[in-house]
């Protein structure tokens, strides 16, 4: 397939076309094309947000140190990663920059895409509802970063992703935490909720999922999400919402706020803006 062509009638035995029933996401052609197993579609969450979620965004920062203490030890092991909902490709650089790891990206977000960062990672315009066969089974670790919130039916949706973990498999999820903190930026990013711990792992246990390890991030962030609730208040237009309550604003501030969000140890679980947790199915 021709680099960002699109195939109506994708044909999963020619290995030209993208991932065959018989070639790994890490076997695929290293130009890093997007490739299109799905047609795009429209999805809950701001294109705005792209533009603004740089790879050296403090809060882009903090969770990938996150993920380093709390599963990083799951990249170096993994046999194929896959990343649901990989947007501009920030998870995946920092995997590669950081594991030397491909992470391959899966998204409908044709916008998020084109602007992907990805140096050795392939990419995917892909609906994981459409199960295709060649995916089956076949990532041990597959990531899920502020993703799940913004779906409507998360049962539906997990359900789907099963398809894709092989057996004995690994799920790193990220999601807001504290409905306290549902604010007017929820809305315009397209969130549904934000979660508690209890929340997740009853979504978790409804899907024969269970929550191995997890902790709180953003403790030393809980002030500024009380800030930005009252900031938000009659402000118009979700671009200039997601500007207001995403962007740091100034270099000097970003790194300020890059500190302060480092005050905290990891795992922990007394309070915190996000939850980062390892889900396996029930039972491994």
């Amino acid at each position: 397939m021709p680099s960002n062509s699109k195939s109506e009638n994708f044909d999963l035995s020619s290995t030209s076309n993208g991932i065959s029933s018989s070639q790994k996401p890490s076997e695929m052609n290293a130009s890093r094309t997007l490739t299109y197993l799905s047609s795009p579609a429209a999805v809950s969450m701001a294109d705005w947000w792209f533009e603004i979620a740089t790879i050296d965004h403090f809060w882009i920062h903090r969770r990938f140190e996150v993920l380093r203490r709390l599963a990083g030890s799951l990249i170096p092991s993994a046999r194929e990663i896959a990343e649901i909902g990989c947007g501009h490709g920030l998870l995946q650089r920092q995997i590669e920059e950081a594991y030397g790891r491909e992470v391959t990206g899966f998204d409908l977000n044709e916008f998020a895409l084109k602007q992907s960062l990805t140096r050795l990672s392939n990419i995917c315009c892909y609906d994981i509802h459409q199960q295709d066969p060649s995916l089956r089974e076949l990532f041990d670790l597959v990531f899920l970063f502020d993703v799940l919130e913004h779906m409507t039916d998360e049962d539906r949706f997990l359900r789907a992703l099963i398809f894709h973990l092989a057996p004995g498999g690994k799920l790193v999820v990220n999601v807001p935490a504290g409905s306290w903190a549902y604010s007017a930026y929820d809305e315009a990013a397209g969130h549904v909720r934000r979660y508690s711990i209890r929340s997740l792992q009853e979504a978790a246990a409804r899907n024969h999922l269970r929550i191995a390890k997890w902790t709180y991030w953003g403790l030393p962030l809980v002030p500024t999400l009380l800030f930005r609730r009252l900031w938000l208040l009659g402000k118009q237009g979700k671009d200039k919402i997601i500007s207001a309550g995403f962007s740091p604003r100034t270099k000097a501030l970003n790194r300020l706020l890059s500190l302060v969000s480092r005050c905290e140890p990891i795992p922990q679980r007394f309070l915190g803006t996000s939850i980062m947790a390892v889900l396996e199915m029930d039972g491994a």
